[in-house]
């Protein structure tokens, strides 16, 4: 794979004078989406011809004081199963939402504006949870409807108010969205961002949510694209608490922590939460939807509104290169353009689906795989344990299906891509 590694190091200092443990515990102490952060973690096994397969799945791995035990003859890595969370909600969709949808309830929003591409699962999701709260959900979707609406775009339109965008218009996402909702909002509502709700209470920790008591008239909040807004690591952040117990991956094991990133917003809030946690995790994202410099400003730009948003202070500390960072940015194995599937994927997604039952699709989750696979062929003995977060998103293959019919109409028995 070239260009595999984009590697920065960052320290992470609380501001205020407390245990970062103390700092974080306070940090979640708030309502969430999801009644509780667990989720399943499963252990890939591959190798040539491993029993007649290239790939065992172990449902049930040991853990035992923070540490895996597993036969080092075999490679393998560990796979989060969020893609089961929720059958509409699953992945890092879930996870971006746990914090941020009480927030929207505490405010009393009436109508939420986001937008996405045709098969988005985040705006699938808005939808969704908006619907169960009484809240109207308004999705701007790019390009043009499809001939036969199908995965997260029916979903979408099932759920919320669907309109389709032409691509010059939504370019610039954030004034398509600010002129969208200032047309819902009419002459009576008003318009809000996440920063204007954050910065309207004195102190975010401790919501005061009194300024919304009594307020009848219509609130549209604008949610970003893939909901990166810093609200959304909390949830990540949860997730990786969660994670770090000492009866699952543990606070001690060095781990290569992989994942495929859109937005960027997960690999962000992963890698700020290990250091805030001091984890000795690397959080490795493969690039799919914008190049190195983009995905840098993205995490710049969360990472800043962390700090601003929760009173929380980075100190960069560079150990081997001029930037500093959170994220090892890696580039995907087989370059492409964003949203195309290449010859001999859908092949493979068939293969792990067959031998381990996990469902990857071609334009996210396979590239999070293929890394993952790299990595731990590589480690020795004793190195670090490698985990991929699976980050949902299956929904859209049906979408993929549609869309390139001679890949899919090229599925068979008996494929050996490994």
């Amino acid at each position: 794979m070239r260009n595999l590694i984009h590697s920065n190091t960052l320290q992470v200092i609380s501001k205020p004078k407390l245990k970062t443990e103390e700092f974080i515990e306070k940090l979640l102490n708030r309502r969430w989406t999801l009644p509780c952060p667990e989720t399943k973690i499963h252990q890939v096994i591959h190798g040539n011809g491993l029993h007649g397969r290239n790939f065992l799945l172990n449902t049930q791995p040991a853990f035992r004081d923070g540490t895996v035990e597993m036969d080092k003859q075999k490679k393998s890595f560990y796979i989060v199963r969020d893609d089961l969370l929720h059958p509409l909600i699953n992945g890092n969709k879930g996870r971006k939402l746990d914090g941020l949808l009480p927030l929207i309830e505490d405010y009393s929003v009436t109508d939420v504006v986001t937008c996405g591409g045709c098969q988005s699962a985040h705006t699938a999701a808005i939808a969704v949870l908006c619907a169960e709260r009484g809240i109207v959900s308004h999705l701007l979707l790019r390009g043009e409807q499809p001939e036969i609406l199908t995965g997260y775009n029916l979903m979408s339109t099932i759920y919320g108010n669907v309109t389709y965008v032409p691509r010059t218009i939504y370019a610039n996402r954030e004034d398509m969205l600010k002129s969208y909702a200032k047309s819902v909002a009419g002459n009576h509502g008003s318009v809000h961002w996440f920063s204007d709700i954050i910065q309207a209470s004195s102190n975010f920790m401790q919501m005061d949510v009194s300024t919304s008591e009594g307020n009848h008239l219509q609130k549209i909040l604008i949610v970003n694209e893939g909901a990166g807004d810093s609200v959304a690591l909390l949830g990540i952040i949860r997730l990786v608490q969660y994670l770090s117990q000492d009866h699952l991956l543990g606070k001690q094991r060095a781990m290569k922590f992989v994942l495929d990133a859109g937005t960027g917003t997960t690999a962000v809030g992963i890698g700020l939460a290990a250091h805030c946690l001091g984890l000795p995790w690397e959080v490795y994202a493969v690039m799919l939807a914008d190049k190195i410099d983009g995905y840098r400003k993205q995490e710049e730009r969360l990472t800043s509104e962390f700090k601003k948003h929760f009173n929380f202070e980075f100190s960069e500390h560079n150990l081997n290169r001029e930037d500093a960072g959170i994220v090892h940015w890696v580039e995907r194995g087989h370059a492409r353009k964003f949203g195309n599937i290449l010859e001999g994927e859908m092949e493979a997604c068939q293969q792990i689906a067959q031998e381990t039952g996990i469902l990857v699709d071609p334009v996210y989750t396979l590239a999070a795989w293929e890394t993952a696979m790299l990595l731990s062929g590589k480690e020795a003995e004793g190195g670090p344990e490698v985990v991929m977060l699976h980050t949902g998103g299956t929904l859209g293959m049906f979408g993929l299906a549609q869309r390139y019919k001679n890949y899919f109409g090229k599925l068979k028995k008996g494929v050996n891509l490994y």
